[in-house]
Parts: structure tokens; sequence; C-alpha cells
């Protein structure tokens, strides 16, 4: 099971991203070890610290002619990890 899902490319997380501190969605049973080594082994650069987080899923309710229906949609693990100064990660190489 591969521990980094996808780099997170928001508007937050690019101007974060100056800063040398990058975010990924990761897998929920991972920790930050794992996380700092999958990162460490992927891009070939150095992490100094790893902040995680989990995210609740939105709450979504859809009016159907039957009546209501209420659910949620699923939940994430995101990670937040600061490189040491002078790398970069570039994830617009391959485009």
């Amino acid at each position: 099971m591969s521990i980094l899902i996808s780099p997170l490319v928001t508007e937050k997380v690019s101007s974060l991203n100056e800063k040398g501190k990058y975010g990924f969605v990761v897998a929920s049973s991972a920790n930050k070890i794992d996380i700092k080594n999958a990162v460490e082994k992927m891009y070939s650069v150095n992490v100094e610290k790893v902040n995680t987080l989990k995210v609740l899923g939105k709450s979504k309710v859809r009016f159907t002619k039957g009546g209501t229906v209420s659910g949620r949609r699923p939940g994430f693990k995101k990670a937040i990890v600061t490189l040491a100064t002078g790398e970069v990660i570039d994830f617009y190489n391959n485009v």
C-alpha cells in the first residue's frame, strides 16, 4: 500500500511552498515517520518536520422524490511536510 496518495495543489498550500512546506494526501494509517521516509525516498529531499491532520468529510443532503437522503463524503488524512532550507519539490516538471 502506498503511503503518499497525491500532492495537495491548492492556493493555500501553494503559498506555503514558498516557505519550503508541501502538502500531501496520505494513507490514514500512516504515521509521521512513514510519511517522512516516503517523501525522502520519492523526491530525494531532506525532511525536517511533518505535521499531520485528519479532515472530516463534508455532510451532504439530497432532496429526492422519496424524501431526504443524508450522508457524508469520506474523510482523509493530510500531511504538511517542511523541507530543509534550500530544497524544493517540483510537481510540474513532467507536465
